[in-house]
């Protein structure tokens, strides 16, 4: 993989010291996992190969949190190049992107979910909206340009469409797509936003999207490609509720907000 070095597996990840301009590196690729041993080589494998052939300075980060399986063993033995950060116990996928936020130590900073459903080739497109001015730029499979090859069930397509307009009028977001596991920012952006998250499980994307909205920065919802993967770790009925209650709490926090 080009002009990846490795790196120490890190408990808590702080705050890194490290300057990207120091550091030499111009992305850094966050990958949270839970349980995804069987996945995660392949997902690896076809991100290392991606980068290879963009050659391009990166770092990829896994983040486990709290696997019970060999995932973390996994990474360590194939990966050595790769930064395994563990979380302390299974905290949530919220805690876990916002401890690859805070560790990464790239000029951008994506985060992809571990199947793969928005392929790293889209991350191309990415790069070149923030080097546009953007701060933020997050997938959407809902805008008319998307491409969806690989199709949910017809029932859990129409339940993500009435989620997504709760969650547009509880959180007074403008976005087709807030949930989409696809998401990058300036090194920046991820620092501020990061910075003032505070919820560790789903619905975290929309308290990250609100963040962008109350610091100013400029935010861009793209068309992907998507494939679905059919190990989901969302459950509609079972998660809902309270990702709703989540919402709701973000509407009611006042967040300590610098701009």
């Amino acid at each position: 993989m080009p002009e990846c070095s490795p790196q120490p597996s890190l408990l808590v990840p702080p705050v890194s010291p490290v300057s990207s301009e120091a550091a030499g590196v111009a992305w850094s690729i966050i990958v949270p996992v839970f349980n995804e041993e069987k996945r995660v080589g392949p997902t690896l494998r076809v991100i290392e190969a991606h980068m290879r052939k963009r050659a391009a300075s990166c770092e990829i980060l896994v983040v486990d949190d709290g696997s019970t399986d060999g995932t973390a063993a996994l990474v360590g033995r194939e990966f050595p190049e790769v930064r395994l950060v563990r979380n302390p116990g299974n905290r949530g996928k919220g805690y876990s992107v916002r401890a690859g936020m805070r560790a990464a130590a790239g000029r951008l900073v994506l985060f992809t979910d571990a199947d793969l459903s928005t392929p790293i080739e889209e991350m191309d497109r990415f790069e070149a909206e923030l080097e546009g001015g953007a701060d933020v730029v997050i997938a959407s499979r809902a805008l008319p340009d998307s491409v969806l090859e690989v199709r949910q069930a017809w029932w859990r397509e129409m339940s993500g469409r009435i989620f997504n307009r709760m969650v547009r009028l509880l959180s007074g977001l403008p976005y087709a797509d807030t949930q989409c596991g696809f998401k990058a920012y300036t090194r920046e952006a991820a620092r501020r936003i990061a910075g003032l998250q505070r919820l560790e499980g789903w619905a975290f994307d929309v308290e990250q999207l609100h963040l962008a909205r109350l610091l100013g920065l400029k935010v861009r919802e793209v068309p992907v490609r998507w494939l679905n993967s059919p190990d989901t770790r969302v459950r509609f009925l079972r998660d809902a509720s309270r990702m709703f209650k989540d919402i709701l709490r973000v509407r009611w926090t006042r967040y300590p907000v610098k701009r």
